[in-house]
């Protein structure tokens, strides 16, 4: 997830263009800040771009002196190459005349790249971006004007992008095209705007154009071009109103970045499936059929994603060991360069599950990292890494993260399976369709979810249960809502609830059930059944149009999967109801009391 923004005026602005652009850069810089970058046309292109905070580049780089009448924006979040002065947006063609910036990730840039540099373009950067402003240049080589070479362009990439583009020849338009990646128009009088989110335009306009996707076109100072499949579409009737305040449009609108962040991940989702390397998943997927031990290792919520992929492997007779970071010492005796390990964090920084790794590697065990920043200290330091497209998480309790990384031990999973011969077409098939259905999930749910924060404000107990693949989901729905709304809740083995927790049962003890598992739900029904006699209110996830709801009091009703993507959809319901709660309790669900976001100490 980065964040991009363009600005094309009719004259010379009053106030300098370059400080228009950063002042943009820090409206989204939530989006991503590994480094930022700005392109200006006036007498010519002129870049300047580097690895940093928005502020520290800005001043480096004297961005507030930069004049011209257009010009685009980009603060990033790496998701291919090293977040460096090389990497950072814009990226131009070999000329120096074209600049874009983009949000997403191009799928098949590597053969794109191999192609352009057999026709002699010259690639500065390792990310996905530069292919695209090759693939202009060389369409404009061929003698097609900039916005057919544009369209040329668009047709040839696949995956998810919100792509703009200026051309030094042609100063006064902004090329945009957006598939997945959120894209808005700002529509202004004598100017026009194109930007990654609502936070950025709401300085010069409130009003918006929303693109929808598979929509490309261009503004100019006067003038907004949008087409769909080559047919034009009509772009003055989509104008909004934007009401926001300042404060409202920080968190895009939402009241907290939670919220905001649990909305996200449809998004987040479908980068992560776009950004699946088949060739690398294969590499790790070998490496794990072939090894003696199997280690899961992770912290907290990054622990529970593990723990997904530790109760799906045993079924390739692989053994699994899930290992809580801090613990690793326990089983120091057991690590041989036969073993693999896959360390599983969110940032890279985490001080207990970096330490961890760094004591397998030393016995000679093969780490697999799976993190969401690239550069970080474990991806550093294994020996593969394989990268989440979460994009920034502001909130301290993980929503996206957890998703992205279930999906991505998910895809691993589902490529060992095909090595071992299975047909997988089916869990492929599940796996490209998780963006949605996390979204139909939302949507559907989240009344629900907050009807039952009400009845839970004042409970000070709660139980989350599962059997199998179901328990890290109940696992991770409890620890959300002891992280933000500050309710005391375990998550047990349904089938281990019996052996004593059932003891604290009484009437409207809430008591919440994970269905996830196809393969345990009729027993976890029979510990559904045993709640029910001691009077607990009885709560579940479930498949939508199932049986299951009728056996619960509140029936939580979720797209049907298969097991192996399954926790992604089920435990979103989760993540709100623990949002919710904590607003019901009338706490800060982004600022839960004692907590941080990364743990850089022991």
């Amino acid at each position: 997830m980065c964040g991009i923004f363009g600005i094309v005026f009719a004259e010379r602005p009053r106030r300098p263009l370059g400080e228009i652009l950063r002042r943009s850069l820090e409206r989204l810089e939530y989006r991503g800040y590994d480094s930022a970058g700005v392109a200006v046309v006036d007498r010519g292109l002129v870049v300047r771009k580097d690895a940093g905070k928005v502020a520290e580049v800005a001043s480096r780089h004297g961005f507030d002196a930069l004049q011209g009448v257009a010009g685009l924006a980009h603060t990033r979040w790496a998701t291919h190459g090293a977040p460096n002065q090389i990497n950072a947006h814009p990226h131009t063609d070999c000329r120096g005349v074209l600049a874009v910036v983009h949000n997403g990730i191009i799928e098949n840039y590597a053969e794109l790249r191999e192609e352009l540099a057999k026709r002699g373009h010259i690639f500065r950067t390792e990310t996905d971006t530069e292919v695209f402003v090759h693939l202009v240049e060389e369409y404009k080589r061929q003698g097609l004007d900039t916005f057919s070479a544009f369209k040329k362009a668009l047709a040839r990439i696949k995956g998810a992008y919100a792509i703009a583009l200026i051309d030094a020849e042609n100063p006064q338009v902004i090329y945009f095209a957006r598939n997945l990646s959120p894209l808005i128009i700002g529509v202004g009088d004598g100017f026009n705007i194109v930007a990654s989110d609502i936070p950025t335009v709401l300085d010069h306009t409130r009003r918006v154009i929303a693109i929808k996707d598979g929509e490309y076109g261009y503004i100019t100072p006067t003038k907004v071009y949008i087409e769909l499949d080559g047919l034009l579409q009509d772009a003055a009737s989509r104008i909004e109103e934007i009401p926001w305040s300042a404060e409202m449009a920080t968190k895009g609108g939402y009241p907290h970045f939670m919220l905001k962040e649990i909305y996200e991940q449809p998004e987040s989702l479908a980068f992560t499936v776009a950004g699946l390397e088949p060739a690398q998943l294969e590499a790790v997927a070998n490496a794990v059929l072939s090894a003696r031990n199997v280690y899961l290792v992770g912290a907290g919520t990054s622990y529970h994603a593990g723990l997904t992929l530790a109760y799906l492997l045993p079924r390739l007779r692989i053994t699994a060991i899930p290992i809580i970071s801090s613990e690793y010492a326990i089983y120091e005796n057991l690590f041989d360069r036969d073993d693999v390990a896959i360390v599983v964090s969110q940032s890279g920084e985490t001080i207990d599950t970096i330490k961890a790794a760094r004591a397998m590697r030393e016995k000679g065990v093969r780490v697999v990292a799976v993190t969401n920043v690239v550069g970080s200290t474990l991806s550093r330091e294994s020996d593969a890494t394989i990268y989440t497209r979460a994009g920034p998480e502001i909130g301290v309790a993980a929503t996206k993260t957890f998703t992205t990384q279930v999906l991505t031990l998910g895809a691993l999973y589902v490529t060992a399976l095909s090595l071992l011969g299975y047909d997988v077409s089916q869990h492929v098939d599940e796996m490209k369709k998780v963006p949605d259905l996390a979204r139909k999930t939302i949507e559907n749910t989240a009344g629900t979810a907050k009807d039952l924060a009400r009845r839970l404000r004042n409970r000070p107990s709660a139980y989350y249960l599962g059997r199998g693949a179901a328990l890290p989901v109940a696992m991770e729905g409890a620890l959300k809502l002891k992280e933000v709304a500050y309710i005391h809740a375990e998550a047990y083995s349904a089938g281990e609830s019996k052996h004593g927790p059932i003891a604290l049962v009484e009437p409207g003890f809430p008591t919440l059930f994970v269905f996830s598992d196809p393969q345990t739900r009729e027993k976890t029904l029979s510990n559904v059944a045993e709640m029910k006699a001691r009077g607990a209110l009885t709560i579940g996830t479930v498949p939508a149009k199932s049986d299951y709801a009728k056996k619960l009091d509140v029936a939580i009703e979720v797209p049907e999967m298969g097991d192996v993507f399954a926790p992604i959809i089920h435990v979103i319901p989760l993540q709100m109801l623990a949002y919710f709660a904590a607003v019901e309790r009338g706490y800060d669900p982004d600022k839960p009391r004692n907590l941080a976001k990364t743990v850089t100490v022991e």
